[in-house]
């Protein structure tokens, strides 16, 4: 049976960004094997433009408050996915992170924060972007996917999330680190996190056949299944169809799980009822903005603030 009761673990707002010259960044595509190079001639931006337009209109629709940024630049093929460089926290903090590629450096906007301010109670924002200089990155929630009940942060272990940065993080925000290596079936290492796992409430989605250490894999798979969730597991094949990249969100009649076409069709029929026990599914149509990297998950940059009265 769904739940409606209010969980931390799922906020009721997001903040989006909408591309008007979307395109694949060359320069992230050495270790982000989930992208689609273009081809010569196609109109992505327009496509891409009209998906997150549609997936806004579809989270509204569910009661999720949206706010909903433009870029109208050309020089942050990758501003669609704003989670990467900001996350927000109950109690009413902010952490600001160093991005391993320099043009996803030009994504930090200071307008999402100031309007984070305006809207809701912030006390404090940490800014980690200082340690880029020294190669030390720690890209958001999609180097890291963050158990905000059991306040574990899950991460695999790349050049996008450093250990130093990672403690730095866990010792401010008051997480248990926990990381561990995956790669996928070609023996390729995964870049981010958020692409293999995604933790709700009531259940937790996992590839766990790409955990590389079987010892550790037992940990993590343990630690959630104590934490009172539903396991649910992906093959390597649905994790290449983004299956893995979706976030709960709490809706106007209960929490739903926002996730793309793409995800969906790669599930099965077993895995869509152990999902359905708690929430709702709601499947936004990103096809082109996938062709970059990132799904469904990476689009969402969830507020977990207070809002001001």
């Amino acid at each position: 049976m769904r739940q409606a009761a209010y969980s931390i673990q799922a906020p009721s707002a997001v903040v989006m960004v909408r591309p008007h010259n979307f395109t694949v960044n060359t320069e992230t595509a050495a270790d982000n094997r989930f992208q689609v190079l273009a081809n010569t001639g196609e109109d992505l931006a327009r496509a891409a433009y009209d998906e997150i337009t549609r997936a806004a209109q579809t989270l509204e629709s569910h009661g999720i408050a949206v706010h909903l940024f433009e870029d109208e630049g050309v020089e942050t093929p990758d501003s669609v996915f704003p989670n990467n460089w900001f996350s927000t926290h109950a109690g009413g903090h902010v952490a600001i992170y160093p991005m391993k590629a320099e043009s996803r450096r030009r994504e930090r906007r200071p307008d999402v924060i100031e309007m984070l301010k305006a809207r809701y109670r912030v006390q404090d924002v940490i800014d980690y972007s200082g340690l880029e200089p020294d190669g030390l990155f720690l890209e958001g929630t999609g180097a890291m996917v963050l158990d905000h009940i059991d306040r574990v942060a899950y991460a695999v272990r790349s050049d996008r999330t450093d250990p130093i940065a990672l403690e730095r993080f866990c010792t401010h925000f008051n997480f248990e680190p926990m990381v561990f290596d995956a790669r996928d079936g070609n023996g390729v290492p995964i870049y981010h996190t958020n692409v293999l796992m995604c933790i709700a409430t009531g259940f937790a989605m996992i590839g766990a056949d790409m955990m590389t250490d079987s010892r550790r894999r037992h940990e993590v798979i343990t630690r959630l299944e104590r934490s009172g969730r539903s396991i649910v597991r992906l093959t390597n094949e649905q994790i290449s169809h983004f299956a893995g990249n979706a976030l709960e969100l709490q809706g106007r009649e209960g929490r739903v799980l926002a996730l793309s076409m793409t995800a969906l069709a790669a599930l099965d029929a077993n895995q869509r009822a152990m999902i359905e026990e708690s929430v709702v599914i709601v499947p936004l149509d990103i096809p082109t903005v996938e062709r970059a990297g990132g799904s469904v998950r990476c689009t969402l940059a969830g507020i977990h603030l207070t809002p001001r009265a």
